[in-house]
């Protein structure tokens, strides 16, 4: 598990207004293009590699898998409730929301919450066609959530937290935004080598997930500041392994993790 004690959130060096309009270009590529050639894993290949279970997999139509671009899978680190509420943090093409509706099941409700009008499109007309009613996606930044105080049972993210400059301010949304008893459970990547200032000035490597990074440490640090505890964290997963940004991600030592802890 690679972590560095020394590390804590890194100092923002980048513009935030400016990062969110890099990454929107970028994963509105993934949702218009999904087969497109991008420094990640994507769609059902990315599922199989991230162990999503068979069934869950095998319930679900190409279309809904397509512009999935996650690190891990949450749903490892903990049981979703049936008839819970779940709310997921960046949710893109919207596969980890079909995937908490399946689990949450019809007496349950999944918001899905993203910044990119072309993924909004994308899961929405899916989620239509699907005929998941009891799923919805709003639009809006992780840093001011949509969504009421204490709503959900389950907080969820994959890959995306790394890709927002305040990660305090987000965990502290996700800390408002559940019920006491609350779980927070998401996916993201660590970085166990040092990020020179010069890189996490570039906007590029934060949106090829490496500059936004923290260790394993400044994760749990960040998430007990915030309020939550019971934290576990997940073994490590090579989510670039054989991809086109598998160099860079070696380069810095990056690989995913699962976080999971609980409203105090």
């Amino acid at each position: 598990m690679p972590t560095n004690p020394t590390t804590t959130e890194p100092t923002t060096t980048v513009d935030a207004e400016a990062l969110r309009a890099e990454v929107r270009l970028k994963y509105t590529e993934v949702a218009n293009n999904p087969n497109g050639a991008f420094h990640f894993h994507t769609g059902r290949r990315l599922a199989e590699l991230l162990d999503y279970p068979v069934g869950i997999r095998t319930a679900l139509p190409d279309e809904a898998m397509a512009s999935f671009a996650g690190v891990d899978n949450p749903f490892g680190a903990g049981r979703i409730p049936v008839g819970g509420r779940v709310v997921d943090l960046g949710s893109g093409g919207g596969f980890d929301c079909f995937v908490a509706a399946q689990l949450v099941g019809p007496t349950g409700s999944v918001i899905g919450v993203d910044m990119t009008p072309a993924m909004l499109d994308r899961s929405r007309r899916v989620a239509n066609e699907l005929g998941l009613h009891h799923v919805e996606f709003r639009q809006g930044i992780l840093e001011t959530l949509p969504v009421a105080d204490g709503w959900a049972d389950v907080v969820i993210s994959n890959g995306v937290l790394n890709l927002v400059a305040d990660k305090a301010r987000v965990l502290a949304e996700a800390h408002r935004v559940l019920r006491p008893g609350g779980v927070l459970q998401f996916a993201d990547i660590a970085v166990g080598g040092e990020v020179p200032e010069a890189a996490k000035c570039d906007i590029e490597l934060w949106t090829d997930c490496i500059a936004g990074g923290l260790s394993v440490d400044a994760w749990c640090q960040l998430i007990e500041a915030a309020g939550f505890d019971d934290l576990a964290v997940g073994l490590s997963t090579d989510t670039f392994g054989g991809a086109a940004g598998e160099a860079r991600a070696r380069a810095f030592d990056v690989y995913a993790h699962t976080f999971r802890a609980v409203k105090q």
